[in-house]
């Protein structure tokens, strides 16, 4: 089974310094207003559309009955909002290629 490798922040930051040629003071601050702008757009009930990309939107998730897996107790999990992504077509395309 292959190892698990997820980008980090700064693994971001510093691919945009390199591509884009300029400081990696200057990328982590553009990647903190795009995340900071999407996170705003999200509690806001906005969203964000990225097109070929995906979009992110809060969702309601309805209250439920769940059952702590150690215990076996039921509880109560109350009906939140939780942030959602909807991959766009393009990217779909591409993780399929793979």
């Amino acid at each position: 089974m292959a190892a698990t490798f997820y980008m980090k922040k700064i693994d971001l930051i510093e691919a945009i310094s390199k591509e884009v040629k300029i400081t990696r003071s200057e990328a982590k601050q553009s990647v903190e207003i795009i995340l900071e702008e999407i996170s705003s757009a999200i509690v806001s009930g906005k969203g964000v559309e990225v097109r070929g990309f995906g979009g992110f939107q809060k969702r309601h998730r309805k209250g439920r009955l769940g059952i702590n897996p150690k215990t076996g107790q039921k509880t109560e999990v109350a009906e939140k909002f939780v942030p959602f992504f909807k991959p766009g077509k393009l990217l779909k395309e591409a993780v399929n290629k793979g």
